[in-house]
């Protein structure tokens, strides 16, 4: 009886193995998208070059591939997945540590394939379902610059905090058959008979990447969209605790003022905060105004319930306003806010035009997860200094002054005054905020006593 046990757990065992055997083969076949011996076929001339500048800002690739205090494109960033810490490479043009020895084939892999030059499959954290859309001009364009005109920087890429097996890389092959298409694919995937509608698309979906935090994601991980097709595109999702709003339709604002958001990180009516601060100080603020239109045009054009913020009413908002005003019978919500808040945004929490941002009717403020305007009352935020927007406005940050309960009191009031109508915030909510920062914070201490002692 036992022989036959284990002669039939051996079977299995190795009927697992040639399954795992196979599976791995397979996905090696699956990883020889593209060429990766394809050469430039555009000349290298300084209009490419500075085409590809340009469209490297638009990609936003200084975001990721520069860590806090670190030199330009050499990695070491960490980015935090469900998966444990990835870690952004050198694609410097570095020949030991970067991407200098690499053929235009394998940069457009890795780009636009999720194909790392030595044939492994890459993590989706490069947004390589978003730039398969990126055209071959283009895609040349971003080669040539990367190799001509970025400073070559000698840094050895850090291990990735993942541990094993879901380190394992093959498998992430199917991931990709599965949920990302190939640029053959996307050929034409942006058309429209508006021009500047075609061009907004191609942009938000393809460099602007702009799905990947602003479309929530199924349990596999892939966004449940990649364009206006699906109707979970762009509709908001859960960012590292963040609350991103939906940006379909976008509602209550303007084109101009989504150009102004943009350009600058501020308009007539908010501030921006949280992980768009970098994306406008990076990436948007150095785009052109002819793209700026043509994103906010297509943003505009698209069917949906658009942001979450709350059209304006007149009646409640005044009588916030005039409670606030007398200033008798308050809530502790309303003291706190007359105590800090109230001398940027005003009774009327109307803030002041391009400088402190409207609270009455924010989306930030009415998204049914509190958790950004959690961490905007504890931590603050500032604008980034622009060339449209060259002044910082920082907020201060309220954490050391309020304990939780207090957070909690003033979100809620902000969450239900003037024209707002959200859920009630508890200390619990502001207690797991506050934990996340905390820890957030130590962590980035311990990585820079790590660098200072290299």
């Amino acid at each position: 009886m036992k022989s036959k046990i284990r002669s039939w757990l051996l079977a299995v065992v190795l009927v697992g193995v040639a399954i795992a055997l196979l599976a791995w083969l397979v996905s090696v076949f699956l990883n020889r998208s593209g060429d990766a011996s394809a050469q430039l076929t555009l000349p290298v001339t300084p209009e490419l070059i500075s085409k590809g500048a340009y469209l490297a800002r638009a990609g936003d690739c200084v975001a990721c591939h520069t860590a806090h205090g670190g030199q330009t494109f050499a990695g070491g960033r960490g980015i935090e997945s469900p998966i444990g810490t990835i870690y952004a490479t050198n694609i410097t043009p570095d020949k030991a540590t970067g991407i200098g020895s690499w053929t235009y084939g394998e940069f457009e892999r890795a780009v636009r394939r999720g194909v790392g030059h030595d044939g492994s499959a890459l993590y989706p954290a490069m947004p390589f379902p978003s730039y398969a859309l990126v055209s071959d001009e283009d895609t040349q364009a971003l080669y040539a610059y990367f190799m001509n005109d970025v400073k070559p920087v000698q840094q050895a890429n850090q291990a990735n905090g993942i541990p094993w097996p879901l380190s394992i890389r093959w498998p992430l092959a199917y991931w990709r058959t599965l949920f990302s298409p190939t640029p053959e694919s996307t050929v034409n995937a942006v058309a429209s008979e508006n021009p500047q509608i075609a061009r907004g698309a191609y942009l938000v979906q393809g460099l602007g990447h702009c799905g990947s935090c602003h479309t929530p994601r199924a349990l596999t991980m892939q966004e449940k969209g990649l364009n206006e097709q699906s109707p979970d595109y762009l509709t908001g999702a859960l960012l590292n605790d963040w609350a991103v709003p939906s940006i379909r339709g976008i509602g209550h604002w303007s084109v101009e003022e989504i150009v102004d958001y943009l350009g600058s990180g501020r308009n007539d009516k908010a501030s921006v905060a949280g992980e768009m601060t970098d994306v406008v100080a990076n990436s948007t603020s150095h785009m052109s105004d002819q793209d700026l239109h043509a994103m906010a045009v297509y943003l505009k054009s698209l069917a949906g319930e658009g942001d979450t913020g709350r059209a304006h009413d007149p009646q409640r908002s005044a009588a916030t306003a005039a409670k606030l005003t007398a200033a008798k019978d308050l809530t502790l919500g309303e003291r706190l806010y007359l105590d800090n808040c109230g001398a940027c945004h005003f009774v009327k929490g109307e803030g002041a035009s391009r400088i402190f941002p409207r609270l009455d009717g924010a989306s930030i403020i009415n998204a049914q997860n509190p958790t950004a305007l959690i961490h905007v009352i504890l931590a603050g935020a500032q604008t980034p200094s622009t060339e449209r927007g060259p002044s910082i406005l920082p907020m201060p940050g309220f954490a050391a002054r309020m304990n939780d309960a207090e957070v909690a009191e003033l979100a809620t009031f902000l969450r239900g005054g003037w024209s707002n109508q959200a859920p009630a915030v508890s200390a619990d909510q502001v207690r797991q905020v506050r934990t996340a920062l905390t820890e957030g914070h130590a962590k980035g201490e311990q990585k820079l006593e790590a660098g200072n002692d290299k």
